[in-house]
């Protein structure tokens, strides 16, 4: 597992460069099976990235842009009626990929919005009453701009749950950005990738992610952690049950990219961030005062001690 993440990460490194966290970070929530919410401005990789991992799994992908005017059935797909069979017959939308990227989803109704949510929780789409199964594998990427306010919905927390992880791609270091413009002119485009693993070895992998052991004391430490969100004073909502469970497949599946088939406590505080931040909701007097969720999960991730290791 540890030297096939590896070739995954140098591999989409050919096309994203100075931005090896993010990439590490998605490639961990595809292979635990989730989603990932990128938000970020323009110009900073995130539809390379998404491509790039398709391609880089032997996938396809397929990219939405979100707009007001977007319907569900544009994502989901529609059955239409044959003339020549005399029957309906379903054409799929564009969330039937190996990685969809969902851009700018913010822009979307909120009904549009949630064509995905059986999708992702479920990998399944149901139209006229006939279930279509998504992968594996099958990842929605799903981006917003966290400036440009104006014509968006906010993402409703039930949606904001399903999503493994949120990240931030960030601008590159002033070296990484230089050595952008010097290989501007031979630089290897998403589109130009091979891919590393087969479908095949690829689900093989991820079917290892689940026996790597969490010992009882780190069960504990997440709920524990998950269990704080809840009564902080400056959050009105906390994390649920399955921000928890998205903890510990995390983990593991990070633990497995280094090649251990056990969790340590640095697995589960590296990456309580990425995948519990954006199901907190701060309180109105919080937001006022600039403290958002990851303020809050750093300052829990200091407070909340690991229970002992026993039993």
């Amino acid at each position: 597992m540890d030297q096939a993440f590896r070739k995954l990460v140098e591999h989409i490194e050919q096309v994203i460069q100075g931005k090896r966290d993010a990439i590490q970070l998605a490639l961990v929530c595809l292979f635990a099976q989730g989603h990932l919410l990128i938000e970020d401005v323009p110009g900073v990789g995130k539809t390379s990235l998404a491509k790039a991992i398709a391609r880089s799994v032997s996938g396809s992908w397929h990219r939405i842009q979100f707009t007001p005017d977007l319907l569900p059935s544009d994502v989901t797909g529609i059955s239409v009626w044959n003339r020549a069979t005399n029957e309906f017959e379903f054409r799929p939308g564009g969330v039937f990929a190996t990685v969809l990227l969902a851009d700018e989803i913010n822009r979307a109704s909120p009904k549009t919005q949630s064509a995905l949510l059986e999708a992702m929780e479920e990998g399944q789409v149901t139209v006229d009453d006939h279930t279509y199964p998504l992968g594996p594998p099958f990842m929605v990427i799903a981006t917003q701009n966290p400036i440009e306010l104006e014509g968006t919905y906010p993402l409703p927390e039930a949606q904001l749950d399903r999503f493994l992880m949120r990240i931030e791609m960030g601008y590159p270091e002033r070296e990484a950005e230089v050595d952008i413009l010097a290989a501007d002119r031979d630089h290897v485009s998403a589109a130009e990738l091979g891919a590393v693993l087969s479908r095949d070895e690829f689900v093989a992998l991820t079917r290892t992610i689940p026996q790597v052991h969490v010992a009882p004391h780190l069960r504990e430490y997440i709920v524990s952690l998950a269990d704080a969100t809840r009564h902080h004073p400056a959050l009105a909502l906390g994390a649920s049950p399955r921000g928890a469970l998205g903890l510990q497949r995390a983990a593991r599946a990070w633990a497995a990219a280094s090649g251990r088939d056990f969790v340590l406590p640095d697995d589960v505080k590296r990456l309580a961030g990425p995948v519990l931040a954006h199901r907190l909701m701060p309180t109105t007097d919080a937001e006022l005062r600039g403290v958002d969720g990851r303020a809050v999960i750093d300052e829990l991730l200091r407070s909340v001690p690991v229970p002992g290791a026993t039993g």
